[in-house]
């Protein structure tokens, strides 16, 4: 069947449902394991991962470090503030950022903030974004620890105790201006307990914008344009990845972020090159895999690009009723809830 629709990626989650703070014991979370074979739901617990693997599995996981890179300042001239969050580097002077509100953010406009910043609105992006450059006694990188706050998603809302809340232990490459969510239950007790069992690990970046939160609009689904984001795959990694590939061992994508990177950079024989890149690759049912043989995801929004995307790897039907039995059991949901094992 056609599952090209928006309305069919619609479903009931009751706000109590949806996770406003990380578990204490990160990999404590609830798992739903669901058998893309037979549709079987198996309900578990994150720490029973490596008992879901085999010995030659890879897992290939997103190294990507959140910045700190909502600024909230005030509208030269005005009352009235403003916030900008900025997405990434346009040139060495001019950053792509997203703000509020827009109808006062507009070219020639000035946003102060302190430590003597000031940013000035220079024009816009294709997608109604605005470029920005800053007047700054230092660079803007260095000073967003001290100005910036951790761009939350929006259904979070209260701000974090600490920024490390909002990041997986094995972060490492800033520039995200949202989390690889899927891998926040991991710790280091459980990385031990994967590579006991012969499970390897190997990491890509994907730097991700918060683009990944926007419902599609769209009702025909593949009229939707996805936002782009930058990646990053050393030669190690691709090595590593070719290798489980060619001896037919499965390669696991902990995260949506790491599933579009590996499918986007796959040749026809889902084997992969050393590279660095933007992808806007759109998957929804349909969609053949070249490469990605399980996934490891949170649960996501409805009429979202992360939804489509599981249900192309999952099968619409038996993600809608693995949804629907996450819901009955009250598993907790988005960033900082549970996961779901597709296998």
């Amino acid at each position: 069947m056609d599952r090209c629709r928006l309305s069919h990626y619609e479903y009931h989650l009751p706000q109590e449902l949806i996770a406003q703070k990380p578990l204490e014991i990160r990999d404590q979370s609830r798992m739903l394991v669901l058998k893309r074979a037979d549709g079987n739901i198996e309900h578990s617990i994150f720490e029973r991962l490596p008992a879901y693997l085999k010995p030659g599995d890879l897992l290939v996981l997103n190294d990507t470090k959140v910045i700190p890179a909502r600024l909230i300042g005030q509208i030269e001239g005005r009352t009235a503030s403003a916030e900008i969050l900025l997405l990434h580097k346009q040139d060495l002077e001019k950053w792509v950022a997203m703000v509020k509100p827009g109808k006062k953010l507009k070219p020639g406009a000035r946003v102060l903030f302190d430590k003597g910043v000031e940013a000035r609105i220079e024009g816009y992006t294709e997608k109604e974004l605005r470029v920005i450059s800053f007047s700054a006694p230092r660079p803007i990188e260095e000073l967003l620890p001290e100005l910036g706050k951790v761009p939350l998603p929006p259904y979070i809302k209260k701000e974090v105790d600490y920024p490390g809340q909002y990041q997986t232990i094995y972060a490492k490459k800033e520039g995200s201006a949202a989390a690889p969510t899927a891998g926040f239950h991991f710790t280091d007790r459980i990385f031990k307990a994967l590579e006991d069992e012969g499970v390897e690990s190997t990491f890509i970046t994907l730097h991700i914008g918060p683009g990944t939160f926007q419902p599609v609009k769209a009702e025909d689904i593949r009229e939707h344009k996805m936002h782009s984001e930058y990646y990053m795959i050393n030669n190690d990694t691709a090595e590593t990845i070719n290798r489980a590939h060619k001896e037919r061992r499965r390669v696991i994508a902990v995260g949506t972020t790491v599933c579009r990177v590996l499918e986007t950079v796959a040749d026809k024989n889902g084997f992969i090159t050393a590279q660095n890149g933007w992808t806007d690759l759109f998957i929804y049912p349909g969609y053949q895999f070249r490469l990605v043989g399980a996934l490891l995801t949170n649960f996501h929004l409805p009429r979202s690009t992360l939804l489509m995307l599981i249900s192309a790897f999952g099968g619409y039907e038996r993600i809608m009723n693995a949804y629907r039995e996450a819901v009955e059991n009250r598993y907790r949901f988005y960033s900082f809830g549970d996961c779901m094992l597709i296998l």
